[in-house]
């Protein structure tokens, strides 16, 4: 396939539509692989991607280092968007958007940018749905600046530390109602701001932990032409970095989702932090052009130096056909032209990359599959929209995992959800519940959009389309009443988003296949907003608790 760039405008303002990208893609010979996949038009066989190939980390999950000196973006799969990196010596240290997971803020470090391991949860104290926040290092402490927002309020608030591991300060409150995506940057005399979306910014006190003054506009940010498909012009996630006489402040504009067109990203320059603002006479640097591509909707990026003074942009995309894992966090290498302009050179990004930096084998991420032997909140699991003393649900005890019921359905349960990034995957628990209460396992969305079985007194519950429907006494059966069922195994195999679900009541020797097979491709953003992604999850309903054992996962190849 030959790469698209950005250096031809007929292309930038061309959008091939579904017809005839069917029509191109018919003349494409097709793999014996893509042949035997499901799922949504761009996983099946019609996918021109479908001969990349990732390393395999643990469990089988897929990871960019190959191995040989070059990685395959992503470098986060699954749902990391709207990066933000610091980089402190050698080290760099990443966070980014976790919305209605707590604990949330979640920190991760790497000395070569594409393998990374899990710090720390930086954020506890529940403000609400977590925005883009921007993660700073500023005389020897560290700041996280965090926009949240519930349905009674909406702000930008800070945490900070003395060391990135912690302990991170509870939230303090920036009274900041009508702006989202921060930015730190200290001006050349020191004074401290924050710069906003739509192009404003507000200067903040000499400690960092609240504002001077009224917020002011400085940048009006590059338009794209009228004709071009994108979702809204949502000017947003400023970040900016200063190279030479030149501050460079990258924006992302066009819609976090929407059509697979519409995110991208922007850049102007000035001397001055105040302004006049000069748009870069190549907007935009990065855009998804056609829905073919690999990676979708792409924007939200961080310009910086990496290892070896070498430049890098690093933000988010979704995966073509897997709208599901939500935003994907990607890499790819830039150049400084000679007019002092930065040229991104990663193209669409479907192909591999020489590492900035190689250091030999590096672990990257961490097992999924939980024993419940040790706390592992924050780093893989976190409750969805809890209220402040949500843990206290939870108790370890001899590798069970107690979890009290709470509400009706998983809809207003809070249930404890795990981030994943395969195109397919199984997981299996072993669960009991008490009388009267209710669990079961989720490919869960939101509130409003989740898949899965469960059980309790009143036998299995089928859910679907974030529906309940009782489902009887015998698993995978459409029996009448609903005979108690207390103790059961159940496994769910998401494979390119096609649901399967077997139960095992001796112990996982044997398998039974429930009688419903769902094909989620549309569980994710554009159908039900909240810019979440389809993860794992486990619940308990009604009274009383229910009890979780041997969670294991594994990614299907």
């Amino acid at each position: 396939m030959t790469p698209v760039t950005l250096g031809n405008p007929k292309r930038n303002e061309a959008m091939i539509s579904r017809r005839t990208s069917l029509l191109l893609l018919g003349s494409t010979p097709l793999l014996p692989y893509a042949a035997r996949a499901q799922g949504s038009a761009a996983t099946s066989s019609l996918d021109p991607h479908a001969a990349m190939r990732w390393a395999k980390g643990f469990e089988g999950q897929r990871r960019a280092d190959l191995g040989n000196g070059r990685f395959l973006n992503p470098i986060f799969s699954g749902d990391h968007p709207d990066p933000s990196l610091v980089c402190d010596g050698e080290d760099y240290y990443l966070t980014f958007s976790t919305f209605d997971a707590y604990p949330g803020i979640v920190i991760w470090h790497s000395r070569d940018l594409v393998n990374w391991r899990p710090v720390t949860a930086a954020l506890t104290k529940p403000i609400g749905s977590v925005w883009a926040p921007d993660l700073v290092k500023h005389d020897g402490r560290f700041y996280c600046y965090i926009p949240a927002r519930t349905p009674e309020k909406k702000s930008i608030y800070v945490i900070t530390a003395d060391k990135i591991e912690g302990p991170w300060s509870d939230p303090v409150d920036l009274n900041l109602p009508l702006h989202i995506d921060p930015a730190h940057v200290a001006d050349d005399d020191g004074t401290r701001w924050l710069f906003l979306s739509g192009g404003d910014r507000v200067q903040l006190s000499g400690d960092g932990l609240s504002t001077v003054g009224s917020v002011e506009h400085v940048y009006d940010p590059w338009r794209y032409p009228e004709e071009w498909v994108v979702e809204t012009f949502a000017p947003e996630g400023p970040k900016i970095m200063k190279r030479g006489d030149y501050w460079y402040m990258t924006t992302a504009v066009g819609g976090t989702a929407g059509p697979p067109t519409g995110h991208m990203v922007i850049m102007a320059r000035s001397k001055s932090l105040a302004g006049p603002w000069e748009n870069c006479p190549r907007n935009p640097l990065i855009r998804t052009i056609s829905a073919r591509e690999k990676w979708w909707s792409r924007g939200h990026a961080t310009l910086f130096e990496g290892p070896g003074g070498k430049y890098w942009m690093m933000y988010h995309g979704y995966e073509n056909g897997y709208w599901t894992l939500g935003r994907q966090t990607l890499l790819e290498p830039v150049k400084w032209d000679a007019d002092g302009w930065p040229r991104p050179l990663g193209g669409d990004l479907s192909r591999p990359i020489k590492k900035p930096r190689d250091i030999g084998p590096q672990p990257h991420g961490a097992p999924l599959s939980d024993d419940f032997s040790t706390d592992k909140m924050g780093t893989q699991w976190a409750f969805y929209d809890p209220a402040n003393e949500e843990a206290n649900r939870l108790k370890r005890v001899g590798g069970t995992l107690h979890m009290a019921a709470k509400g009706k359905t998983p809809s207003d349960c809070a249930p404890l959800c795990a981030l994943v990034g395969d195109q397919a995957y199984r997981v299996i628990v072993d669960i009991e519940a008490d009388p009267g209460a209710e669990g079961g396992i989720l490919l869960f969305y939101n509130r409003r959009l989740y898949a899965g079985l469960g059980f309790g007194s009143k036998g299995i519950v089928m859910h679907r389309y974030g529906l309940q429907r009782p489902r009887g006494a015998i698993p995978g059966q459409r029996d009448p009443g609903g005979s108690a069922v207390s103790k059961l195994s159940i496994r769910l195999t998401n494979d390119r988003n096609i649901l399967t679900i077997h139960t095992s009541d001796d112990g996982r020797q044997t398998w039974r296949k429930f009688d419903v097979q769902m094909e989620v491709s549309g569980y994710h953003h554009n159908v039900a907003y909240d810019f979440l992604s389809l993860r794992p999850a486990l619940y308990a309903a009604g009274q009383g608790e229910v009890r979780f054992r041997n969670f294991t996962y594994e990614a299907l190849t």
